[in-house]
């Protein structure tokens, strides 16, 4: 085989999407998640995907793998029994998190329990200051005795952090060789490895969570090395990070806590270049799975990204009520609102749907695999926009007489509703749910949501994305080829990426001479080439520099971008004016006369991609689209069904308009072209679909 191969699988709480490209030729697949042992859903995918492309496992070129499995041990508290090793004093420190309450009026708020109860967290006398002096030695007597201990409560993995190790790590390293010593088999992550920036809450809450999910994900990405060896691959095997670049192996089994928003990040680089490809400046991406919905600002053709991430918010989705993570992400809002999110009727008698997923197993009812919750799917089913006999790819059957029934016993038996009218207030609460995170994710940011275009993809979102488009007045929907594996595909655009960052204090002030700044930040440009040139030896490197900025006397910064060039004399003016005109932008305002300081500098190393070729002009037809047939869907308004035109998406010419209401199925999704929008399929073979009169 001549053309280049690449393989891309990621694993979602539902199905595990496939991806193949051979020299522009693409393939894809979709079978279901198997949660036990998902490196089998991989394996069955993998030989799904072989088989429609013709190919073996020796012609792939590179393997691109994105899993939710971090996430997943998280959110379900199924890690590994892990303690923490603190400086003397702070053991509470992981529990008192901020202090602070996110919601101010909730007398039962609740606060997310830490992945170590304080049984298992165990200080030791040590203490460095933080300009690097010891204070008080570390205690090695103690840490045999906290050997002692871990062994007879058989720990299988330790989080060890201690103050102002950001700086200064000896004191740890010399924690984990003395423990290391004892108990060879024992899973050590240092914060200073993981997270080395200030700030001991999120330093040390991030170094537990990759000490929780470390033996799961080594023991899974093992697992997996060895069986496609196995199969006969012997190409690169590569893991999307949370940051949206590529990682080894072997750094993903070190520091797995960057994987946990891998498969999100894939489509988000999907969105990223189809924004660049059609020239959309602001694009809102919309992800919509099995399992969760995913929504990121993209402007310029870039998503945002972000240091600070929080997993598994307990109360109600909101700020603050996660476990903060201190790892290199694209910035986005995540919540419960998938394919597979279960409905239910609260004690006001209010539809409620998610956060709960019955994901593959036993999946949504009209799987009729034992599931008999009514889902997000089983309502698309009722409502008429989901074929049974196509789902999937025809490789799932579906049941509608299940979902039917589901909506009777658990939506219908309360508030004495039809099964359409279930379906229809499950769906209308999903979709409301989505617009809401959307709107917050885009005021937390200082963005508008009107006229921007929405990119939709995942097996559940071209479904719903016209519906929500409305509620947010986005008059442009765009839905690429692909999009039931969209995720995957952005595997097959992601670069080789890393990210460095270190904490350094700086008041602009002493930037007059530059010398010892410049000098780090070589050795960060030096960590991140050395690391890229690992996995792609010749290619151009592209380089991101930011750093956390404020006012001095502040407690929190803003993160601004800055010059990768070498600081000269004129630093403190261009990083001043560069620092005030981004708090002028979220805050609408500066503050004369106050100095300003830097606390962390980061930069963020990527091997170039060549930008996308931009989409041609949609050409003129005057052929008619002719419907492959119709289908009965449920119409709110007059409380009826009524026939729907249904479309076989790769019959389409570019250029043809399908005015809604209608349906346009593939093999991995369907798009609901709602009333209000009008269809067209691009040059490059995309839907577009455009509100009635709005983008004349």
């Amino acid at each position: 085989m001549g053309a280049r191969a690449r393989l891309a699988v990621d694993i979602g709480g539902t199905f595990t999407d496939l991806a193949l490209d051979v020299g522009g030729r693409r393939v894809s697949a979709k079978v279901l998640t198997t949660p036990r042992a998902p490196e089998e859903g991989v394996l069955n995918g993998i030989a799904t995907i072989l088989a429609k492309a013709q190919l073996t496992p020796a012609d792939i070129d590179v393997l691109v793998h994105g899993t939710t499995l971090a996430t997943n041990a998280i959110i379900e508290r199924k890690g590994a029994k892990t303690a923490l090793v603190c400086t003397e004093g702070f053991r509470d420190s992981i529990e008192m998190a901020f202090e602070n309450r996110f919601e101010q009026y909730d007398i039962l708020m609740d606060k997310p329990p830490p992945l170590v109860a304080r049984p298992l967290r165990l200080s030791v006398p040590e203490r460095m200051d933080a300009r690097g002096n010891e204070i008080e030695p570390l205690d090695e007597a103690a840490l045999g005795r906290i050997a002692d201990q871990l062994e007879a409560e058989k720990v299988e993995s330790v989080a060890i952090g201690f103050l102002h190790s950001y700086a200064w790590p000896a004191h740890e390293q010399r924690a984990r060789d003395i423990l290391k010593a004892r108990l060879p088999h024992l899973w050590i992550t240092l914060s200073s490895d993981v997270s080395p920036e200030i700030r001991e809450y999120e330093r040390w809450s991030t170094a537990v969570a990759n000490a929780y999910v470390q033996p799961v994900m080594a023991g899974y990405l093992g697992r997996l090395k060895a069986a496609l060896a196995t199969q006969g691959f012997a190409c690169p095997v590569f893991l999307i990070t949370s940051a949206g670049g590529l990682t080894t192996l072997e750094t993903a089994s070190m520091f797995p806590i960057r994987l946990v928003e891998s498969g999100p990040a894939g489509g988000a680089i999907l969105a990223s270049q189809l924004a660049q490809q059609c020239g959309y400046d602001e694009v809102l991406s919309f992800d919509m799975g099995g399992t969760t919905a995913k929504v990121c600002l993209i402007d310029d053709g870039e998503p945002q990204y972000s240091r600070t991430f929080e997993v598994a918010r307990a109360y109600r989705f909101m700020k603050g009520s996660g476990l903060p993570l201190r790892i290199p992400v694209v910035e986005m809002v995540e919540i419960g609102a998938g394919g597979g999110s279960i409905a239910s009727v609260d004690a006001m008698k209010r539809i409620q749907v998610g956060p709960e997923s019955a994901a593959s197993e036993p999946g949504p009812a009209c799987y009729d695999r034992g599931g008999t919750q009514p889902t997000v799917t089983d309502a698309d089913m009722v409502l008429g926009a989901i074929d049974p006999a196509r789902f999937a790819g025809g490789t799932i059957a579906l049941d509608p007489s299940k979902s039917a029934k589901a909506m009777d016993d658990v939506i219908g038996a309360r508030l004495v509703f039809t099964p359409e009218q279930s379906a229809y207030g499950i769906v209308e609460v999903v979709e409301e749910n989505m617009a809401n995170a959307a709107r917050v994710h885009a005021v937390e940011r200082g963005k508008e949501l009107a006229g921007r275009t929405m990119i939709a993809f995942g097996g559940a979102a071209p479904l719903h994305a016209a519906r929500l488009a409305e509620k947010l007045d986005i008059a442009r929907v765009l839905v690429p080829t692909g999009a039931g594996v969209g995720s995957a595909v952005g595997f097959l655009l992601a670069p080789v990426a890393f990210e460095v960052v270190r904490t350094r204090y700086t008041a602009l002030s002493q930037l007059a001479e530059p010398s010892a700044i410049n000098a780090m930040r070589e050795e960060m440009r030096s960590t991140a080439r050395d690391f890229i040139r690992a996995g792609e030896p010749t290619a151009d490197l592209t380089e991101v520099w930011t750093a956390d900025m404020r006012y001095a006397g502040q407690g929190h910064d803003l993160t601004v971008r800055i010059p990768g060039d070498a600081f000269g004399a004129a630093a403190p003016d261009q990083l001043r004016a560069a620092y005030e005109a981004e708090y002028e932008r979220v805050f609408g305002i500066t503050i004369p006369g106050m100095q300003v300081e830097i606390t962390s500098w980061a930069l963020r190393m990527a091997a170039a991609t060549p930008p996308p070729e931009p989409c041609p002009p949609t050409p003129a037809t005057r052929e008619q689209a002719t419907p492959a047939g119709e289908r009965p869907m449920f119409d709110a308004a007059t409380g009826e069904r009524r026939p729907v035109p249904l479309y076989w998406r790769f019959g389409l010419v570019p250029g043809v308009a399908i005015p809604g209401p209608a349906i346009i199925a593939e093999e991995e999704t369907s798009t609901l072209v709602t009333a209000g929008f009008t269809a067209t399929i691009n040059a490059l073979g995309y839907i577009v679909m455009e509100r009635k009169g709005a983008m004349q």
